[in-house]
């Protein structure tokens, strides 16, 4: 395939193939053999839980103990996913809620936290921009606070709001402000200086110039910014839930490891990986359709 020809889905899809061949065959196990055990070891096993007996009196590996013992298999995954998505509108009690109402509230909590940081942060953004003595005082701040992790601030948080459900939300807030900020006060910094003019000469009202020469004008960084946020807050929002025990995805792959459901926990991982995907190809679709090219 020289000169970068071929069709990259069939490359993708080869791939696949070949991870998942690989993966069901290093997680392969070689049936329960009985040779060589006595019956009183068998009976020892069998009360130990690692085997069962099955009706023509033979014996099996436990597949209940199989689950915590090494990685499960691309087969096991397969069946549990097939489990969940087959009750994911199933609620059975207060934490018992399927994949789609866990998928429902992470989503909403990234939502809320990514747009209200996204509003602050292009808000605060323009006016240090647009005022080069403001944006040294404060870009000091900036930079120290940019680097905390926002699960740092969670402890904070928490003991403030008393809430674990704005916690959370305040969580991905945390880490949506720095990077759009810090873009769009560049942004606007850096805008030409012709753009003003015009708007001076036409004596554009402050609001107009706002919307019809700075943010268009410094439309491409400030995206950028967004795009930086947008993939911090979706990481910071599913250990919060973690750690904070809410509904949501992190908290489905935190209880699937406390049942020691590895298969549970890798299907968890797929959901997280599945739902960024979808949310990051929806918001650069959108970012597509606002970024000003000159």
């Amino acid at each position: 395939m020289s000169g970068g020809r071929g069709n990259p889905w069939l490359i993708s899809g080869f791939l696949l193939v070949v991870f998942l061949l690989a993966w069901h065959f290093f997680t392969l196990r070689a049936a329960f053999d009985p040779r060589g055990l006595t019956e009183d070891q068998l009976q020892m096993m069998e009360f130990n839980g690692d085997i069962d007996r099955t009706a023509d009196g033979g014996y099996v590996w436990n597949p209940e103990k199989e689950k915590v013992k090494g990685v499960p298999g691309p087969l096991a995954v397969l069946d549990k996913a097939r489990i969940e998505l087959g009750e994911a509108f199933v609620k059975k009690g207060t934490n018992d809620h399927g994949i789609a109402y866990l998928v429902l509230y992470t989503v909403s909590r990234f939502a809320a936290g990514f747009l209200a940081a996204s509003v602050v942060a292009i808000m605060l953004g323009v006016l240090l921009g647009l005022n080069k003595v403001l944006f040294r005082a404060v870009n000091p701040y900036i930079q120290i606070l940019k680097p905390i992790s926002p699960l740092a601030w969670m402890p904070l948080l928490l003991y403030t709001v008393k809430d674990p459900k704005w916690t959370a939300v305040l969580v991905v807030f945390m880490a949506a402000l720095w990077p759009t900020l810090a873009t769009t006060a560049f942004g606007v910094n850096s805008l030409r200086k012709d753009y003003l003019h015009v708007a001076a000469i036409l004596q554009l009202s402050w609001f107009k110039r706002l919307y019809k020469v700075i943010l268009p004008g410094a439309a491409p960084t400030i995206v950028n910014g967004l795009r930086i946020s947008f993939g911090s807050a979706l990481v910071a929002v599913v250990p919060a839930e973690m750690l904070l025990g809410e509904l949501g995805v992190g908290y489905l792959s935190w209880i699937e490891w406390n049942n020691l459901d590895i298969s549970g926990v890798i299907f968890a991982i797929l959901v997280v990986g599945v739902v960024g995907v979808i949310l990051d190809s929806g918001f650069n679709k959108l970012a597509g359709l606002v970024t000003y090219q000159e």
